[in-house]
């Protein structure tokens, strides 16, 4: 079976949700047509990252995060032009689309190509920012826009398949997943004068480094509390509290080690699809406090591997009761880990694609996308 996945934003979870999807299907031929975020990092990193045997990659150069009709367009006709491309050469089975911007031109493209099976992953339903009321209604009519297209919506999560149910699309979700033999081999030694809570991932809005900064702005006068963010991005500037380190990009294996060094995970975001960040931090036996959003919610049980908070002032209070009570947070690392192993495995969860590649194709609205783009 030949998966030809479409991912304009070729960084962070998404790059890593599709990685994963390559090594869960080992046996499958995989065609990553990607854009690039040199910001966050470039395309010729990641692709390094990939498996060598069964990933081939295409450059999709015109995709571009910001919206702008015209160069949405230049996108849009080159991406038709390289599904079209494959199709006659019979090197499509499915199409699986990742992100917003991918899901919405990869559907239309699909459909003019002649592609019957194309599915779609969020990764963050764009409509669930928050910041943006009006914003978020253009958003949910884009969503409304690809679904009428066709294709099959699959989310990473059951709290993010809830909102599309909502929203009057029809939706499944399979639960992302990590690879947990290599994330549970991480090194486990303390800082025992040191109260540590670590996030992961871009700093971006989405994640609320705001929030993540006022947080740790309250302990910044307790010396045995200190907070991490590991990794970068362009909202860095907020992180201005001088108990906070940044580390900047740093690879995969030292970020394993930073969070098994920790006392904590924390996550401040605004809405996620499902984790990586919060996986990981569960593999790795870390008791979760994680902010009251679609993505996060499905991960914790409140009171045995951690909790939510939905303001500052209840984040302060939780993560004070976690640092008094040190033999209550063992356990409930201990859970946290027993959950991902049960409800998280990468190699489990994501044959749940493969079957979906190979079902019937959803059937399409009859309208002629050929007259009406």
């Amino acid at each position: 079976m030949i998966i030809v996945h479409v991912v304009e934003p070729f960084a962070a979870g998404v790059a890593l949700f599709v990685k994963s999807l390559t090594e869960a299907m080992p046996n499958e031929l995989h065609i990553v047509i990607h854009g690039e975020r040199k910001l966050v990092m470039s395309a010729k990193e990641v692709k390094k990252t990939f498996p060598k045997g069964n990933v081939r990659f295409i450059r999709w150069k015109s995709a571009q995060r910001a919206l702008n009709p015209f160069k949405d367009f230049l996108a849009f006709t080159e991406l038709y032009k390289v599904l079209r491309r494959l199709k006659h050469r019979n090197l499509v089975d499915a199409v699986h689309l990742h992100s917003s911007k991918s899901g919405l031109l990869g559907r239309i493209a699909c459909r003019l190509a002649g592609i019957d099976k194309y599915v779609y992953t969020p990764n963050g339903a764009p409509f669930l920012s928050g910041a943006n009321a009006v914003l978020n209604y253009f958003y949910q009519q884009l969503e409304k826009l690809g679904n009428m297209v066709g294709g099959e919506v699959v989310c990473c999560s059951a709290s993010e398949q809830d909102e599309y149910i909502k929203l009057g699309i029809n939706a499944t979700h399979v639960n992302n997943g990590i690879a947990l033999p290599d994330i549970q081999k991480g090194d486990r030694k303390y800082n025992k004068e040191k109260f540590i809570v670590i996030t992961t991932g871009r700093i971006e809005e989405q994640k609320n480094p705001l929030l993540f900064n006022e947080i740790a702005a309250y302990f910044k006068e307790l010396a045995e509390f200190e907070f991490i963010w590991a990794g970068d991005g362009q909202e860095k500037g907020c992180l201005t509290a001088t108990n906070i380190t940044v580390t900047g990009w740093v690879a995969a294996e030292e970020i394993n080690r930073l969070v098994a060094q920790a006392d904590m995970y924390i996550s401040t975001s605004v809405f996620e699809g499902l984790s990586f960040g919060v996986l990981e931090a569960l593999a790795l036996r870390k008791p979760v406090l994680l902010s009251d959003c679609v993505g996060n919610k499905d991960v914790v049980k409140k009171g045995v591997n951690g909790d939510i908070f939905s303001s500052k002032r209840e984040a302060i209070v939780k993560i004070l009761s976690f640092a008094n009570n040190r033999d209550m947070m063992e356990i409930m690392g201990q859970h946290s880990q027993a959950i991902c192993s049960s409800k998280f495995d990468m190699h489990r969860n994501f044959q749940g694609y493969k079957q979906i590649y190979q079902t019937r194709p959803m059937l399409a609205p009859q309208t002629d996308l050929r007259t009406a783009v």
